[in-house]
């Protein structure tokens, strides 16, 4: 089963807003087994809306919109819409109660504008929407269904969690559709794709596989379809087990695991802590750890030292170090590192310094040279990564790289 997505509004268009909407739809629609054809984001002109509504409805069953439900004039889906099915306008009054009591206490009166929401295209079967004002509706079509929704974020997914996608699966029976991602850590997609080509050929025809890359990452998905889940998610594990003699060493986590996540649960699980020392990544490491619920029972605390004072002066790293191998150097790195622990009372350290660029680089030292240490409290690791040009790009994949590292070496017994 297909489906068509559409998105409404200019602020789309223009870069202004993030369409994070047909994402979302896209991934739940593919939980219950429905392929996304095509995702459209249209301006708020209705004859440019009129146009994406015929192309949709004559290729896809299902066809969802997201936006354009507001109170003001730029908001012409109704229009569009009533025009698409030559119909009219009516008042609805359980919206309009649903309206009010959304509203009490949030605005002093119910105004006109507030009042054209209870307004609603005659042809429409009305889902009321419980978490905001604009109600979602639902349309027959020669091919199937269109559905309008509201463009809130918050108030689109209430309505698909909700009521859209239980009634869609209802009417649509699919075939069952699983999707499993596999990350792998610093390999080329090119020199992954020649390592691999033997299994990819080797797949049963019911499952696909996709290359996702991003910087130092490559996320392999893999798609079964098919009438019997239980075998397909048989065939898909079978898969996996295939792989991992082939590059089980760079793989560092499934589907929507963090590899950050994962480090912190290994921590807990050892009820142990860490920190870090950064000079590079400049509190994008500890970012990563903070951004995470509960990382406080396990992370200590970080030093930014990003100047070779700080370096000396805090992390307590020998100047003769510095003055000797630079503060780009395996020796400086590792002794970041072990001051961390030491400050600190970590178990576990993780250290980056680095030339995230444009300028600072050398032929012995190009920008995108980068050094991370990762240090227990009686042994320390370290290593040198080339990351490129982009500093933006330098710092993520600093960052990036010590925690999956980290999370590698706990893992193997390694620290």
């Amino acid at each position: 089963m297909k489906a068509d997505i559409i998105t409404i509004g200019d602020e789309l268009l223009i870069g202004q807003v993030v369409d994070t909407n047909s994402a979302w739809i896209g991934q739940e629609l593919s939980k219950a087994g429905i392929s996304v054809h095509r995702i459209t984001s249209v301006s708020d002109k209705e004859d440019e809306i009129l146009a994406v509504l015929k192309e949709t409805t004559e290729r896809s069953p299902i066809v969802l919109i997201s936006g354009g439900l507001g109170p003001t004039k730029d908001d012409i889906t109704k229009a569009a819409l009533c025009r698409f099915f030559n119909t009219k306008l009516v008042f609805n009054s359980e919206v309009y109660s649903d309206v009010e009591t959304f509203l009490k206490g949030r605005v002093h009166s119910i105004n006109e504008l507030n009042r054209t929401q209870a307004m609603v295209p005659e042809s429409c079967t009305v889902i009321r929407n419980m978490v905001g004002t604009a109600p979602i509706m639902w349309f027959s079509t020669p091919k199937g269904v269109l559905v309008s929704m509201p463009g809130v974020p918050s108030e689109m997914k209430h309505a698909m969690s909700t009521e859209v996608l239980p009634r869609l699966i209802k009417a649509f029976p699919t075939e069952a559709l699983i999707h499993r991602t596999i990350h792998v850590f610093d390999i080329p997609e090119s020199i992954l794709a020649e390592h691999i080509s033997e299994w990819e050929e080797s797949l049963p025809d019911c499952i696909r596989l996709a290359y996702l890359p991003s910087p130092g990452k490559i996320r392999l998905r893999l798609s079964a379809k098919g009438s019997e889940r239980k075998q397909l998610e048989e065939a898909v594990d079978k898969a996996i087990d295939q792989l991992y003699p082939l590059i089980g060493d760079i793989i560092f986590g499934f589907d929507d695991q963090k590899p950050e996540e994962e480090l912190i649960r290994l921590l807990k699980a050892k009820s142990a802590t860490i920190a870090c020392a950064e000079s590079c990544s400049g509190g994008y490491l500890s970012h990563l750890f903070t951004s995470i619920p509960g990382a406080s029972e396990v992370f200590n605390g970080s030093v930014v030292a990003y100047s070779n004072s700080v370096k000396a002066g805090v992390l307590g790293v020998d100047t003769g170090l510095i003055e000797q191998h630079g503060a780009v150097s395996r020796e400086v790195v590792e002794a970041m590192a072990q001051g961390a622990i030491r400050i600190t009372g970590s178990d576990y350290a993780i250290s980056t310094s680095g030339i995230a660029g444009p300028t600072g680089g050398s032929d012995e030292k190009p920008v995108g040279t980068v050094w991370i240490a990762w240090a227990s409290k009686d042994k320390v690791l370290s290593r040198r990564f080339l990351f490129g040009k982009g500093r933006e790009r330098v710092i993520m994949r600093t960052a990036d790289a010590g925690v999956i590292v980290m999370k590698q070496l706990l893992e193997k017994g390694e620290l």
